[in-house]
């Protein structure tokens, strides 16, 4: 059997102290989290970075501090946001590419986010996809949408995108696809047979959910601040490596292995 793996998505673009005092911001309690994620079980570092006030930035100086720290105090496997935050445009977020990460986020599609809306036309997604060939960046299928897996299925029949393909399947976003069984089952069954992937559940009671539901389905695990605060209804979680703890406790009980960042390079055949 496949090794499990687990990312972290430690910061996300819309999360804020508001939500849970405990984020980091700065890059060196990016990296600090990054190495306490890394420690309890994750092998994928999901990474947004912010400016000097705290929001959201795919400014290329920003992203190479951050890494530039991460990689001081862990090995962990960097995978940088390209869908940025609601407002920004592709040339914004596309900045980090520049950089040459192991792995990146491809938004496929368009889509409710909330009271707004992410726009990734089929232009911006083939764009996207030319530039992480460009860097030689291994491409995740942000898929928050069915249609979004019928666009990746394009993006290799075009060749934009070369394999091992690793899908990510953002589920429960208000205003997008609800998160259940049912519909995890429907997204695993459209993508290829040899395809990796990742179930996001957002909030508290759907992440905890696909947690399980990567280990039933035979998928892998995000957990983080970008994704969900709490630990339990109504308690903050005290960190992103509670999470992470928690998640690798549910996967061995489970009798699965936890994959290390090698691992990771090996099975996503990263440069």
């Amino acid at each position: 059997m496949k090794k499990t793996i687990i990312t972290c998505a430690i910061t996300g673009a819309e999360t804020t102290r508001q939500h849970n005092p405990n984020l980091p911001l700065t890059p060196e309690e990016i990296a600090d989290a990054a190495a306490e994620a890394c420690l309890t079980g994750a092998s994928i570092l999901h990474l947004h970075v912010r400016d000097a006030n705290g929001e959201p930035t795919q400014d290329v100086d920003v992203f190479k501090a951050v890494i530039e720290e991460v990689r001081r105090k862990c090995d962990i496997v960097i995978e940088v946001t390209t869908g940025g935050a609601v407002g920004m445009t592709l040339e914004e977020r596309l900045q980090p590419l520049q950089l040459e990460p192991e792995m990146a986020s491809l938004d496929c599609g368009t889509c409710n986010f909330g009271d707004d809306y992410l726009v990734n036309t089929l232009p911006m997604v083939r764009e996207a996809a030319e530039q992480m060939n460009r860097y030689k960046v291994r491409a995740t299928f942000e898929c928050f949408d069915l249609s979004h897996v019928d666009t990746s299925m394009l993006l290799i029949k075009e060749g934009l995108i070369k394999p091992p393909f690793h899908y990510g399947f953002v589920l429960n976003v208000p205003g997008g696809i609800r998160y259940d069984a049912e519909t995890l089952g429907i997204f695993v069954n459209r993508i290829p047979k040899d395809a990796f992937w990742t179930v996001m559940g957002i909030g508290g009671k759907a992440n905890l959910a696909a947690v399980y539901g990567a280990i039933v389905y035979g998928g892998f695990i995000r957990v983080g601040f970008e994704d969900n605060v709490y630990f339990t209804k109504g308690v903050l979680a005290e960190s992103n490596a509670q999470l992470v703890e928690r998640a690798a406790k549910i996967t061995k009980d489970a009798g699965c292995d936890i994959a290390t960042p090698s691992d990771v390079r090996q099975m996503l055949s990263l440069r």
